[in-house]
């Protein structure tokens, strides 16, 4: 199996428009003026000046960014900045643009993956069946999944090299929510949105579904959404199965604000700043 598809660009970061400057081209954009290199060697005592840190993010220039701070849409840890030439430190400061928390650690990364069936969640498997580690190889150093899917179960699956924010993820105080779509024999009972929302018990405990719905049926099959806050093991299709809608296909379609959307099976993505930065602001970091 190939590490990556061939189509795949590692480097490629999509990014949600949010105002003058926010995509604009970094990688074009020149030296400000009123940076000198002579202030570099107070950065690691000091921090770095919050235009910089911005620019290095992919925000904007530095001159679009403190026209940004200006116009009061930039802010960190909370708090509005009023001045031009705060300093910041990139590793622990939450900085946001417009309320939008953005990534700004460069030694971390966060992809989306779309899982085929028959993949192994494992970054390796000692019986040599094909696993998520075979489809990301060398892609980025110490890059671990963030929980698991089934081996029969396809779609989204997050990857980071971000360990805290792993944990975060995949622990179930955290809440955070997984949306799936399954396939199942027969029609839906009309009371079933109801009933899983009021939880059922299972032989390892109770359960509740967030939501439910019915997409679509046809020819004695229907299409279902279920939006749970757990990863228990097969817990879909356990709680399906046991409310006599066995599962015939189950695909997860979005992790919190995640989405899978238009991801091809078996490709690979970079999330962009703003959505990594959607992630950690959903589990508190």
């Amino acid at each position: 199996m190939n590490a990556v598809p061939d189509d795949l660009d590692p480097t490629d970061e999509t990014s949600t428009a949010a105002g003058d400057g926010w995509s604009e081209d970094m990688e074009l954009a020149p030296v400000h003026p009123g940076d000198r290199p002579a202030d570099d060697a107070d950065d690691d005592r000091e921090g770095e000046r919050l235009q910089k840190v911005l620019a290095r993010a992919g925000v904007g220039s530095r001159r679009v960014c403190e026209d940004m701070i200006e116009a009061g849409r930039i802010s960190v840890n909370g708090r509005q900045v009023a001045v031009q030439g705060m300093r910041v430190h990139p590793g622990r400061d939450k900085i946001a643009v417009d309320g939008v928390r953005i990534e700004i650690r460069e030694d971390r990364v966060t992809y989306a993956m779309n899982k085929p069936p028959g993949v192994i969640t494992a970054m390796s498997d000692d019986r040599n069946r094909p696993t998520v580690g075979d489809m990301v190889g060398d892609l980025a150093k110490g890059l671990v999944h963030v929980g698991r899917l089934d081996q029969d179960t396809e779609g989204l699956l997050i990857l980071t090299t971000d360990g805290e924010l792993a944990h975060r993820l995949a622990h179930p105080s955290y809440g955070v929510r997984k949306t799936y779509l399954a396939q199942v024999s027969g029609s839906v009972p009309r009371d079933m949105a109801r009933r899983l929302r009021g939880g059922v018990e299972l032989d390892d405990g109770p359960v509740k579904a967030d939501s439910f719905r019915v997409v679509d049926t046809h020819a004695g099959q229907s299409v279902v959404e279920v939006v749970l806050h757990e990863g228990r093991k097969h817990i879909v299709r356990r709680l399906l199965a046991h409310v006599g809608l066995p599962v015939s296909r189950l695909t997860r379609t979005a992790v919190g604000p995640i989405e899978l959307r238009a991801m091809r099976s078996g490709t690979i993505r970079r999330l962009s700043r703003e959505e990594v930065g959607a992630l950690q602001e959903l589990v508190g970091l």
